[in-house]
């Protein structure tokens, strides 16, 4: 795991995209075939002697890294955000069952829906997540919160997943966007709701963003700050032309490259293959919602 510095008091702690290893197993297990294999960071925002952790990333042993080096910054006081309920961000709360957690009442539904599935490692198949640290601290909608002398704001949207925590710092204009973002393209999961994930890219485009750091993305760029807002754009045209290829044979035929043509060319996003995979299974949900 790579621990990344994009901006002051911001920390990315990034593993994956390691071609030709796998982290946990040969066999197919969610941690390979998903984060590890597209690239995942969790972050934490830090100053003198609290530290907020968004996600707790693929496991206990990348969760205590990231512990122990909030730790030794010098940060006493620790508080986790969960960006959603989804397997590769919470996978580590066992780490800091001690500290509060916060995410927003609806994560905690799904959470407490699929815990036994969690548990026994049949949810999305091995590994099993057990025991599952369930988060105290719920908010709906918005919450603030301080960090030292930084404000972060939490906003709930239904973007990617129905509980999405976006974490946002309106001083320096960054946005920590979990899975409502993604480059190479964003992974489909609720295509019946692709109405409102566009209102809710909309809502977040009118934040003073400056930067924005994905959970998914190419680590170089999130090393380098991050990307331009134009990255919600970007997002915005692949869903809705996610939703021409459910009556577009042209159009749902084509490969990821064909398919974001525009993107890679203007550079919003960046081509990764393992993403081909994500692209072929968008493009099916897509025409099964119709």
């Amino acid at each position: 795991m790579r621990v990344l510095r994009p901006h002051p008091n911001v920390y990315a702690f990034y593993d994956g995209r390691v071609e030709g290893n796998r982290l946990f197993s040969d066999a197919a297990n969610w941690i390979d075939d998903g984060g590890y294999e597209l690239g995942v960071a969790a972050f934490a925002v830090a100053d003198g002697a609290e530290a907020l952790i968004y996600d707790t990333h693929l496991s206990i042993a990348h969760a205590l890294r990231m512990r122990r080096f909030v730790e030794s910054l010098g940060a006493t006081r620790l508080r986790v955000v969960l960006s959603h309920w989804h397997l590769d961000h919470v996978a580590g709360n066992e780490a800091f069952s001690d500290v509060e957690m916060i995410a927003n009442r609806r994560t905690l539904e799904h959470l407490r829906e699929h815990a036994d599935a969690i548990e026994s490692g049949t949810s999305s198949g091995p590994p099993a997540i057990s025991p599952l640290v369930l988060p105290g601290s719920l908010f709906d909608g918005e919450l603030r919160l301080e960090v030292g002398r930084l404000e972060v704001k939490l906003h709930h949207v239904n973007i990617h997943s129905d509980d999405a925590t976006v974490m946002f710092l309106p001083r320096s204009g960054l946005l920590f966007a979990g899975d409502t973002l993604e480059d190479t393209v964003t992974y489909v999961d609720e295509p019946d709701d692709f109405e409102q994930h566009l209102a809710d890219l909309h809502r977040l485009s009118g934040l003073a963003i400056e930067r924005i750091l994905p959970n998914h993305g190419d680590p170089d760029r999130i090393a380098a700050g991050g990307y331009a807002p134009s990255l919600i754009d970007a997002t915005e045209r692949y869903i809705r032309d996610l939703m021409r290829s459910a009556s577009d044979p042209d159009l749902r035929d084509r490969d990821l490259r064909g398919f974001i043509a525009e993107q890679l060319a203007e550079g919003s996003l960046t081509y990764f293959a393992p993403y081909e995979g994500v692209h072929r299974q968008n493009v099916a949900r897509a025409a099964e919602a119709g």
